[in-house]
């Protein structure tokens, strides 16, 4: 592939809804332009685009994946990333580098969950779209019931530019309609022709919409359309493409992938109406040494500023980085400054990535992407610059895990094989989080959802060789204690030689701060002091462990009142052990109670699900705190929850709300636990001791 300067460069993410045709749309463009030879199927498990076994198994996209095609002129980057809310990450990285985004909408399904939550993440980073109306071939399918859904949902900036040319019943092309010409492929051959008599009123009415829109882009435009003069096809040309640019109009194309219809429209449109890299002048970043705000310009002779927005880890080929060069020019066999790590990288062999395949390059361009092999220290998020001039550029924004499952090797001895596994899944996923409880002595793993812990698993087993099962995290309770007693606790044995004796008498009460409180009152040297921090070692050890349930024991305060000693048989391991035998009693006798982890969650979700997630956080033994409007039609709900009640959440909220909902959650405090909620965890701890036993 010939070199491209960096106003020839379109960077192009394909999103929307899992199934709208993305996969398929990015293997039609390229077999059209003769990037590859045969036209992969999602079905038959060999696109280019989904080449991870775990794609071909599942039949979905899990990992954005890139490919480059050449197109009159223009070389455009396809950003293929997947739908299914599990893998929104990957969507968040395909995006943080497109300088435009195609959203897939599907002719028969319509408007879906993942066609507004591509649009929400296309707002948030103010970059032009267009939509595609896709699959027209499939029975069912209707573009003027999706076009009107687009149009309820996002506005009037959203404007059909193309429609389906549909002769008994079936698409046979499509219509420009800004130009009012059908265009019909035949073969490879493209023919051009007028618009057919029964299609030109409908036509007509989406003309009027686009010339409304076009209207909006300028006061001349505006004045001229409202004395009643036509525009000419270059004013048309250009007001879309300002608007386009500006993000005020959103144009709606139509394809069928399968038949290849549309694709050279596409293509078309997206070299002509999408802005290069280099068209956005300057980006802001931040000084790396004192944190100052920079602005770089977009172009080769700037200094280098490289995004490292992806990174994949292959146990065979080692560690892929992609990335985006933001200013300046990076060429192979050079060396770059990783300011974050405060290291230099040696850049080897830098390549253009089609799918799987390689393909080796000497120079990046500003605004292209690629991908660096065997870089040591560099991970997603991080920038590569010079040392002289060291750069931090925004890093990309994702969503925080929070299905958390603990992990069980189902081999024992697999532990340290699990631990490096999930080491190097923790490199290439940000949304994947893992964390060692020491309390519960349980590995756990945080994933987006259901599916995306299921590919975790499945990847361990088949990169890494090594099989788990997902059980529900332990809860972290603590036992405490609700009255004032006081015990002796005695050790003695005294059977010829050396003895061993200890008497302490101990008031036990709830105190004040979490850890023990302990405090001594002994008159006349009746405990001597050297003993002292012996029985407060006692203590402390034993309030590891609760009478109840096992769980540790907080908001302790004991007082040493009393105690007998001997002159030669005392010693510090006799009232360490007469301590732990006085707690034993004590918290017998002082009502212990169980206390459970409460946690403060905030929901937000659409309004229309307002009384469903009340309704649901109640059945949790929730306590509402408030509700808090959030802009858009979206609620918060902040609560309090026990986090037992928690543990599946994540997949709930999104069967309440497809998928629209989203929480944070937090451990606030601990709460005594009510009586049945005790009673099923101690029957359950004292089952786990027999198991053990």
């Amino acid at each position: 592939m010939k070199d491209y300067s960096a106003e020839k460069v379109r960077n192009v993410c394909l999103l929307g809804h899992g199934g709208a045709g993305k996969t398929t749309l990015a293997e039609a463009m390229l077999f059209i332009t003769g990037a590859t030879d045969r036209f992969g199927s999602v079905v038959d498990g060999n696109t280019v685009m989904d080449f991870d076994s775990e794609e071909i198994k599942r039949k979905i996209s899990i990992s954005t994946s890139l490919a480059p095609v050449e197109w009159k002129g223009m070389k455009i980057n396809i950003i293929d990333t997947p739908g299914y809310f599990d893998f929104a990450g990957e969507m968040i990285e395909g995006l943080s580098v497109a300088d435009g985004a195609a959203i897939l909408v599907g002719a028969k399904d319509g408007l879906q969950v993942g066609t507004e939550k591509a649009w929400d993440a296309v707002e948030q980073k103010k970059i032009p779209r267009m939509f595609v109306i896709s699959k027209l071939d499939e029975e069912n399918s209707d573009f003027s019931k999706v076009f009107n859904e687009l149009q309820d949902k996002f506005g009037k900036s959203i404007i059909a530019i193309q429609i389906p040319l549909v002769e008994n019943g079936k698409i046979t092309g499509i219509i420009d309609v800004p130009r009012m010409k059908a265009i019909t492929l035949n073969g490879k051959d493209i023919q051009e022709k007028d618009v057919p008599d029964n299609l030109k009123d409908e036509a007509e009415s989406y003309r009027e919409g686009i010339f409304e829109a076009v209207a909006e882009t300028s006061e001349e435009l505006m004045d001229k359309y409202f004395s009643g003069e036509p525009f000419t096809e270059e004013e048309v040309a250009k007001g879309i493409k300002m608007g386009v640019k500006s993000g005020d109009i959103a144009p709606v194309l139509c394809a069928s992938a399968v038949q290849k219809l549309g694709i050279h429209l596409f293509m078309d449109t997206v070299a002509n109406l999408f802005p290069a890299h280099c068209e956005k002048e300057t980006i802001k970043a931040r000084n790396a040494a004192n944190g100052e705000p920079v602005e770089l310009k977009t172009s080769d002779s700037e200094i280098l500023a490289v995004r490292v927005f992806k990174t994949i880890v292959d146990p065979f080929v080692g560690k892929i980085s992609f990335v985006k060069v933001i200013s300046g020019s990076l060429s192979s066999d050079t060396t770059v400054y990783n300011p974050k790590k405060d290291k230099m990288e040696k850049i080897g062999n830098l390549f253009i990535m089609k799918g799987k395949q390689q393909i080796n390059t000497t120079k990046l361009s500003c605004g292209d992407i690629g991908a660096v092999a065997k870089l040591t220290v560099t991970a997603t998020n991080d920038t590569l610059c010079t040392k002289d001039k060291p750069v931090i550029l925004d890093e990309i924004d994702f969503p925080e895990p929070m299905l958390g499952m603990a992990v069980v090797p189902k081999a024992k001895g697999d532990e340290e094989k699990i631990s490096t596994g999930l080491q190097r899944l923790l490199e290439e996923d940000p949304t994947f989080k893992m964390e060692l409880n020491a309390e519960t002595k349980q590995t756990l793993i945080y994933g987006l959802g259901d599916q995306h812990l299921d590919v975790i698993t499945s990847k361990l087993k088949n990169k890494f060789k090594v099989d788990v099962d997902l059980i529900n995290p332990k809860v972290p309770y603590r036992e405490t204690i609700r009255k004032k007693v006081k015990v002796e606790g005695k050790h003695k044995k005294q059977s010829g030689g050396h003895g061993q004796f200890g008497v302490v008498v101990i008031e036990f009460e709830p105190g004040e701060a979490e850890d023990l409180t302990f405090e001594e009152k002994i008159f006349g040297g009746a405990v001597p002091k050297q003993y002292f921090p012996a029985i407060e070692k006692g203590l402390r050890e034993s309030m590891q462990k609760g009478v109840l349930a096992g769980y540790p024991v907080v908001n302790l305060k004991a007082t040493l009142v009393d105690g007998k000693y001997h002159e030669v048989d005392s010693s510090e391991m006799s009232f360490k052990i007469a301590a732990s035998l006085a707690y034993k009693e004590g918290m017998k006798q002082a009502s212990p109670v169980l206390l459970e982890p409460i946690c403060r969650v905030e929901v937000l979700v659409p309004d229309s699900y307002m009384g469903d997630i009340i309704g649901d956080l109640n059945k949790r033994r929730g306590r509402v705190l408030g509700m808090n409007p959030h802009g858009h039609g979206i609620q918060q709900v902040v609560a309090e929850v026990p986090m037992a009640e928690m543990s599946r959440y994540a997949t709930d909220l999104r069967s309440i709300t497809q998928g629209r909902g989203s929480y944070t959650m937090k451990f606030e405090r601990y709460e005594e636990a009510p009586p049945n909620v005790a009673e099923k965890v101690i029957a359950e701890s004292a089952r786990e001791d027999s198991d053990e036993e």
